[in-house]
């Protein structure tokens, strides 16, 4: 795979600059193919406002599913520290933003995610990493929530974990039915979260309160 770097940089004084990575063989062949797209809707993909957006979707579309050339439990395991701890530990309103397998646009919403550690716990920061590869991949809600489970699950091996996403779809909003207001809620569980019903509630009522 050959790996182009477009860095810019910006010429205004706050000195920001950007640099992004992308395939560039695989850049080609979505702009091409949407380019075509552009025309089959009655488009002109040649003029000023539209020249360049297949390239632009091509390099979005890998920007927005490059969780799959990502490993997660590699995330976790990078930061893993033995530790002796064995209450709760909570990560909650994480920003999600993924896209729907089913129409390729976009859900939004918040991940809360917790576990009881069994020797080992893991920088705050990758539970946050997990929630974000994941959800750079073609997704479902439902799976969503499972495979940030089962990831923390199966690389710290816990007393349990708890995941809890609510997100707007646009699929809903935008087209369809067209709810504006509709949130879904998801949720997984695993050992104690699962087995101890007052674990559980406890969890539910720290992600809806608001201590800071």
């Amino acid at each position: 795979m050959k790996i182009i770097n477009n860095g810019v940089g910006a010429s205004d004084v706050s000195g920001y600059s950007r640099i992004d990575n992308y395939d560039d063989e695989k850049t080609k062949k979505i702009a091409s193919i949407y380019k075509e797209i552009l025309e089959t809707l009655g488009e002109d993909p040649e003029r000023e406002g539209l020249a360049l957006t297949p390239q632009r979707v091509a390099k979005s579309l890998q920007f927005l599913t490059h969780g799959y050339v990502i490993k997660p439990e590699e995330i976790v395991r990078s930061a893993m520290f033995e530790e002796d701890y064995k209450e709760m530990v909570i990560v909650k309103d994480i920003d999600l933003f993924s896209l729907c397998e089913h129409h390729m646009i976009p859900f939004i919403g918040k991940a809360h995610v917790a576990y009881i550690p069994d020797r080992y716990i893991t920088g705050l920061s990758k539970i946050a990493r997990v929630v974000e590869v994941f959800a750079r991949r073609l997704q479902v809600q439902e799976r969503l929530t499972v495979q940030i489970r089962d990831c923390i699950q199966e690389t710290l091996k816990p007393l349990g974990v708890a995941v809890v996403i609510e997100a707007k779809h646009m699929c809903m909003v935008m087209r369809g039915i067209q709810k504006q207001n509709s949130v879904t809620t998801t949720s997984a569980f695993t050992g104690e979260f699962l087995n101890n019903i007052s674990t559980r509630e406890e969890f539910i009522h720290l992600i809806g309160s608001k201590l800071i």
